[in-house]
């Protein structure tokens, strides 16, 4: 027997506003028959095709240390500083720039709550070597 993951799970102290910021970031929506509400204390947002799925859930403690999980973001219609320079625009943050001068590597951001993130090299600058594996 196996499992697979139903969604992944974000703590956070706003709820609402983080899943309005990662739905924007992500190209994501929310249930239109249960739609996220400024106050709601877990909020959803899902993929187009509803596979991939968040969920935020409002704790009382803020973020105390390096996330244990983060996303690697890689953009599938825009460069690598593109994305970066989109997202910073939306409200991230600089953590670290770990890209190289030959073009390698990546970016570490942090959303507005102090999550890190890192945002790859696009789909236009690196083929996916396992696009094999989605179907």
């Amino acid at each position: 027997m196996t499992s697979r993951i139903s969604h992944t799970t974000i703590d956070c102290r706003d709820a609402h506003a983080q899943s309005v910021w990662w739905a924007e970031v992500l190209g994501m929506q929310e249930d239109p028959r249960d739609p996220n509400e400024p106050g709601h204390e877990e909020c959803m947002i899902f993929s187009r095709d509803g596979r991939s799925r968040l969920l935020f859930i409002e704790v009382p403690e803020s973020k105390q240390v390096k996330n244990r999980i983060h996303f690697d973001l890689r953009a599938t219609d825009r460069t690598q500083q593109q994305e970066i320079d989109r997202v910073l625009a939306m409200g991230a943050t600089e953590v670290a720039d770990l890209r190289t001068p030959q073009g390698l590597g990546w970016m570490v951001l942090a959303d507005p709550e102090g999550n890190e993130f890192c945002i790859l090299r696009s789909d236009l600058e690196i083929p996916d070597y396992h696009s094999h594996l989605i179907t």
